[in-house]
């Protein structure tokens, strides 16, 4: 990641906070398929909305993220929350995921496309990864995120190829983004 995308991340963490505390849609839709007490990495969590949740619901979760100010708040909402949270500020286009191995990977609003080899590495045999992108037709009615930021048409099923897809599709989400969902398991143990 740029220092220019480490900068904006933090600006927009100090200036706006959470934007959201409340988990996303697709995770509450699919968070009784997820082992009970995982130990999950949050890949690009942010300001943790998604990980306390995960973490009220009994899971070991760790949060990888490059925004200080994101995960100072993503700790302060632990605190409050009664919770922990494990966090780790790394910028993973030059830093390795935190060890594993996940039982589950969430992937939410964040792209890298270099990183789903190593997700089916970090993750067990079986394990799961819940991943969430906004598409290119998300730009018909939100201004972000830009296109450099977007996944084509069909390009989510392509990422997710050496993935059991459990629940894979593309659409207007219930937050009015056009995304592609996933819910995918790695090759291996039946999970």
């Amino acid at each position: 990641m740029s220092d220019a995308e480490r900068e904006h991340w933090d600006l927009r963490y100090a200036t706006e906070g959470a934007r959201s505390t409340d988990p996303a849609a697709f995770l509450v839709e699919v968070a009784d398929q997820l082992p009970s007490a995982s130990r999950i990495l949050d890949v690009g969590g942010g300001s943790g909305r998604n990980s306390v949740w995960l973490a009220k619901r009994g899971h070991d979760v760790t949060i990888v993220d490059i925004s200080e100010p994101g995960l100072a708040i993503a700790a302060e909402a632990a605190r409050e929350a009664g919770v922990e949270v494990t966090l780790v500020q790394a910028d993973l286009d030059t830093a390795p995921l935190p060890g594993g191995p996940w039982d589950v990977i969430v992937d939410f609003h964040f792209i890298k496309r270099h990183l789903f080899d190593a997700f089916l590495e970090a993750l067990r045999p079986g394990g799961l990864l819940v991943f969430c992108r906004a598409t290119v037709k998300n730009l018909e009615r939100n201004e972000r995120p830009p296109q450099p930021f977007l996944l084509e048409r069909g390009e989510g099923w392509d990422l997710l190829s050496d993935f059991e897809l459990l629940i894979a599709r593309e659409g207007w989400s219930a937050e009015d983004r056009h995304e592609f969902e996933a819910l995918a398991r790695a090759p291996g143990a039946d999970g």
